[in-house]
């Protein structure tokens, strides 16, 4: 089993003009490059790394399915995710899924073997913090006027803190010598 970190992809790994906190069109997504060192901070310590998103608009078409496609395909190919894990259902639907059940992340956990006990959910919004908690996983909200007042077990000030404080309590727990190390490519 895998120790794993799930992290926000709207307003932590990515921005949007669009003016609602998500991107619309594909022009309008703006990847966080500045995301990468943390990332690969968490990757080096043997944590799979996963972006999680609510997109209900690909029903609508805003953004399309290819638009959000292509969104997804350069987070992972520019911040190096595992995958990016997404629920296209609207609240009404009560899909599984949708966050903050946690189907997303117990989907990720059958397909690459997380053991969510010891994974992280990084955010800077209420709602992953709930999802984490729904999945037993700990949660890092990086502060943000969509905190909320529920559940959290962290809260920092962005995603390098995230890393650093998911790093400490990892150690502390003595589950980062029980991480896989990842295999270098390339």
């Amino acid at each position: 089993m895998r120790a794993a970190v799930f992290i926000e992809r709207d307003g932590v790994l990515a921005d949007s003009d669009g003016g609602n906190g998500t991107a619309g069109k594909l022009e309008e997504f703006k990847i966080r490059t500045d995301a990468a060192g943390a990332l690969r901070t968490l990757r080096e310590a043997g944590f799979l790394v996963f972006a999680t998103t609510n997109q209900p608009g690909v029903v609508s078409g805003k953004p399309s399915r290819r638009e959000l496609d292509l969104m997804h395909a350069m987070l992972v190919r520019q911040l190096g995710l595992d995958e990016v894990l997404v629920c296209h259902h609207e609240s009404d639907d009560q899909c599984p899924c949708r966050k903050p059940q946690p189907g997303l992340l117990r989907e990720a956990a059958r397909r690459h073997g997380v053991d969510l006990d010891h994974s992280y959910v990084v955010s800077d919004k209420w709602i992953d913090a709930e999802l984490a908690e729904n999945a037993g996983a700990t949660s890092v909200l990086i502060r943000s006027r969509h905190n909320g007042s529920g559940h959290h077990d962290f809260v920092v000030e962005d995603l390098v803190a995230a890393a650093a404080k998911i790093l400490e309590v990892a150690g502390q727990l003595g589950t980062l010598r029980v991480l896989a190390p990842r295999k270098k490519t390339g």
